[in-house]
C-alpha cells in the first residue's frame, strides 16, 4: 500500500551502505564505488549528491526525498529520516537525520554510518527506515522511518520500509525504489540476551617473538548511552580464562563523554600457543561514574565455546601465527559465565 511517499535507495556492501529518499517519478544518479545507476523518471530538482569513498567494516547510508505526505496546516512539512537495524532493539544502533523545515522535497546531504557491519548482521538482519514529522524518537528497533516534527505536539509519522541486509552483496551497489508503508509491526518477543549494546574492534595477534597473546582494544561504535547527558564514560576490561591466579586483568584508560571512542591499546598476555585452545577472552565494557558503582554496558567472549563469529576470530588467531585478525564483534548484556562486576 502506497503510504505517503516512496523510497528509492542505493545501497552497498559490506564497505558502505547508501541510502537515498526519493518521491514518485524521481530520478537518482550516484557515483557510488563504480559507474553512476540512474532510476527511470524525472531527475529531481533538489540537486545532485556527491560520491561518497567507501570506509571499511561501515555502512554508509545518504538520504533524499520529494512528494513527500503534506502533514501541517501550510501544506508542508518538518521531515526527518530515522534508521534502526532489526533485531537488537536498543537506542545503541538508532541513527537519525537533522530536520528540514517547510518541505515536501528534502535533500539532507548528510551520511549516517554504520560501523562494525558483521557477516552475521547481513544475515539475519533488516535496516528499518522510517520518515516522520520531528518528533521524539520512537523506541521500536530498526527501520527506515520518515517523520514530522513539531514544536508543541508529538511528532507525526509519515511512513516507512526496511531492506533486509541478506540482498546487498559485497562491493555491489543495489538500488531499490520502495513505496513508504504505515508503521509495521515489532517482533517484542526477541531473546533479550541478543539485545545490543555497541560494536567493539579487537585485534587478535599470537607474536611468536613474545611468546604470547596480543589483544588489541581499538575502537568500540554506537554504544549505549548510560549518563543522563546522553553519553557514557567508557573504559574495557580484558580478562584470560579460566584466571586461577587472577592476574589476567587488562584494562584501557576511561574515554569521556563519548559513544564512539577510540582506544587504540594492546595487551600482551604471556601463554604457550598449545595453551590457548583451553582459554577464553573475556572482554567488557563499562561506563566509569564518580562515586558510585560503575555501570556495565555490554561484553562479548572469545574462545572454544563462544558461536559463529567470536568462535571463527579464536580460531583464525590460532592457525594464524605473527598475524593480525581484527574484526568487529557485537556486545550483549548477557555474557554467560563471565563476572560481571567491576
Amino acid at each position: 500500500m502506497f503510504w505517503g511517499g516512496e523510497i528509492a535507495s542505493a545501497l552497498s556492501h559490506p564497505h558502505s551502505l547508501h541510502l537515498e529518499v526519493w518521491g514518485p517519478g524521481a530520478s537518482v544518479k550516484r557515483a557510488m564505488n563504480g559507474p553512476s545507476q540512474e532510476t527511470q523518471g524525472t531527475r529531481a530538482s533538489a540537486g545532485p549528491v556527491s560520491s561518497i569513498s567507501p570506509i571499511s567494516s561501515s555502512h554508509r547510508l545518504l538520504f533524499s526525498a520529494q512528494g513527500l505526505k503534506p502533514m501541517d496546516h501550510n501544506g508542508l512539512a518538518d521531515p526527518y529520516v530515522k534508521l534502526h537495524l532489526l533485531p537488537g532493539a536498543s537506542k545503541a544502533n538508532k541513527l537519525r537525520t537533522k530536520t528540514l523545515r517547510n518541505t515536501l522535497n528534502p535533500t539532507w546531504n548528510e551520511t549516517l554510518t554504520y560501523y562494525g557491519i558483521t557477516d552475521e548482521d547481513m544475515i539475519r538482519k533488516t535496516l528499518r527506515a522510517s520518515e516522520a514529522l520531528a518528533v521524539p524518537l520512537t523506541t521500536a528497533p530498526a527501520r527506515i522511518s520518515v517523520c514530522d516534527e513539531d514544536k508543541f505536539r508529538h511528532n507525526e509519522f509519515i511512513g516507512e520500509t526496511r531492506v533486509p541486509l541478506k540482498k546487498l552483496k559485497p562491493n555491489h551497489t543495489k538500488t531499490f525504489s520502495i513505496c513508504l508503508e504505515k508503521p509495521l509491526p515489532v517482533d517484542k518477543t526477541e531473546d533479550k540476551s541478543l539485545e545490543e549494546w555497541g560494536r567493539i574492534l579487537i585485534s587478535l595477534k599470537y607474536s611468536s617473538q613474545k611468546q604470547g597473546l596480543l589483544v588489541g582494544v581499538v575502537q568500540r561504535a554506537h554504544l549505549a548511552a548510560m549518563d543522563a547527558n546522553g553519553y557514557s564514560d567508557p573504559y574495557v576490561k580484558t580478562y584470560l580464562r579460566p584466571d586461577v591466579d587472577k592476574k589476567s586483568k587488562h584494562k584501557t584508560a576511561v574515554k569521556k563523554k563519548t559513544l564512539n571512542p577510540e582506544f587504540n591499546e594492546e595487551f600482551c598476555y604471556e601463554i604457550k600457543h598449545g595453551d590457548l585452545a583451553k582459554k577464553s577472552l573475556e572482554v567488557t565494557v563499562w561506563d566509569y561514574d564518580i562515586g558510585k558503582s560503575n555501570d556495565f554496558i555490554g561484553g562479548v567472549v572469545l574462545g572454544i565455546h563462544a558461536k559463529g563469529e567470536r568462535l571463527k576470530h579464536w580460531f583464525d588467531c590460532l592457525k594464524n601465527k605473527d598475524k593480525r585478525i581484527e574484526p568487529w564483534h557485537t556486545l550483549t548484556s548477557e555474557l554467560p559465565g563471565a563476572v560481571l562486576s567491576d
